[in-house]
């Protein structure tokens, strides 16, 4: 029986596509082994959103080859797609494939055991029409699980290069969400966690008036389901009608990631932002005036080209007013192939790396902040690892919580958060629920 092993980089999607694929080696009668062993397969599913994603694909796909240099070596994902030439340049890579037609992957890896040369089956990803609809086969090892609903970006954010490997938007249908959601509640999942590449644009490439409202109306009535989350999603795609569901169905996380990026308005125009910190701050407010206690986290980009350090200042400032409960700091990175790149007024490494620091600090304070209004309440957690006694989870706000008392992973309890621990808050159960 063949051996195939899995390497994953990148986003929350990539995990989900990795899993799909995952599914399609088994059913084929493929062991699974991890990513250290010697595998007769190697999948390599890549990420390009920074020139450190490139890197570590070539590293993982170097050392893929080192473990075994008879292996088939499959790459697939943003990095393929954006690269396929530096990719097939590697010694050992057998089978190229983008960030599409991985339902075949099978296919090519054992056309490639047949066959001398590489299996080049990278296309124009700004040609797709379709979302690539791979069913789950096998269910993933967690205890949330992942839905991906959406394919494809067109933003086109200045520094970022998604859409020219993702391509156009792609919407999976109504049917196909609800089906697959079922299946996975009926695996023992308790959370659903939609996530798209653009998903706030679900529905849009249907033209029938189809909205990512529509999508979480597909599946909050199926049985088993205890809480429905969204990945990120821009806040100027937040309808009143999704607010209002979010607000009123108990099933529905009170959590939103609305990417800000930026805290200055001329680097959010640099940028390619389709808004002004003032239409953000207003749209938060509308957000929370909408949905009470709902937690917002964020994505912030440090050093952009052209920031200035008083830019920088005034984005700490708006950052701070914003009462985020978890912000995400990235310092720009540079990809070849989007305007950003070639901007004048690069800033410099130290620069980037001062100000990483100076914004994680006032992270970690915003999100200390959060955690102790929920001090003395008792929360609904989903437990989800343990290790050493300590069994951790999320509450619908997506705070952190752990527990030594004796809990089952997978499971929802209410639970009292009594102290600061950790990343999050320590509590003590109080039921199960």
């Amino acid at each position: 029986m063949s051996t195939v092993a899995f390497i994953t980089l990148g986003c929350k999607v990539n995990q989900y596509e990795t899993e799909a694929m995952e599914g399609l080696f088994k059913k084929q009668g493929y062991t699974i082994v991890p990513h250290t062993d010697k595998a007769d397969v190697y999948v390599i599913n890549t990420c390009s959103v920074t020139s450190f994603g490139d890197k570590k694909s070539r590293q993982l796909i170097r050392r893929a080859g080192r473990l075994n240099k008879k292996a088939i070596i499959a790459v697939t994902g943003c990095y393929s797609q954006a690269a396929p030439e530096q990719v097939k340049a590697i010694e050992g890579v057998r089978v190229v494939l983008g960030t599409r037609d991985r339902g075949r992957i099978v296919e090519y890896v054992e056309r490639a055991m047949q066959e001398a040369g590489i299996i080049d089956r990278v296309g124009d990803i700004m040609q797709a029409r379709e979302f690539e609809d791979i069913p789950l086969y096998e269910m993933p090892a967690r205890t949330r699980a992942f839905l991906k609903i959406q394919e494809g970006c067109t933003n086109f954010c200045s520094y970022c290069i998604i859409p020219f490997t993702r391509g156009p938007l792609r919407s999976r249908s109504l049917d196909s969400i609800r089906q697959e959601a079922k299946k996975l509640l009926d695996n023992g999942f308790k959370e659903i966690v939609f996530t798209g590449i653009h998903l706030g644009a679900y529905g849009k490439d249907f033209n029938a008036g189809i909205t990512l409202y529509d999508a979480a109306m597909a599946v909050l009535d199926l049985p088993g389901l205890r809480r429905l989350r969204l990945s990120s999603l821009e806040s100027i795609e937040l309808s009143p009608q999704l607010l209002e569901l979010i607000k009123n169905h108990p099933k529905f996380a009170h959590h939103l990631h609305l990417p800000l990026q930026a805290g200055s308005d001329e680097v959010l125009e640099k940028m390619n932002r389709h808004y002004t910190r003032r239409e953000f701050s207003e749209l938060l407010e509308e957000v929370r005036e909408k949905v009470p206690g709902v937690a917002i986290s964020t994505d912030i980009i440090v050093g952009f080209p052209g920031e200035t350090e008083s830019m920088f200042a005034e984005s700490l400032d708006f950052i701070k007013k914003l009462d985020f409960a978890r912000v995400h700091v990235f310092p720009y990175s540079p990809r070849i192939g989007t305007p950003a790149a070639s901007m004048p007024e690069q800033v410099s490494e130290q620069d980037k790396k001062d100000r990483v620091h100076r914004l994680q600090k006032l992270a970690e304070e915003m999100a200390e902040n959060f955690h102790k209004k929920y001090l003395g309440t008792v929360q609904n957690v989903l437990f989800e690892t343990k290790e050493k006694g300590i069994t951790d989870g999320l509450t619908d706000t997506y705070i952190r919580v752990y527990t030594d008392d004796d809990v089952l992973p997978g499971e929802i309890y209410k639970v009292k958060l009594e102290k600061l621990y950790n990343d999050g808050v320590y509590g003590k159960i109080n039921e199960c629920n």
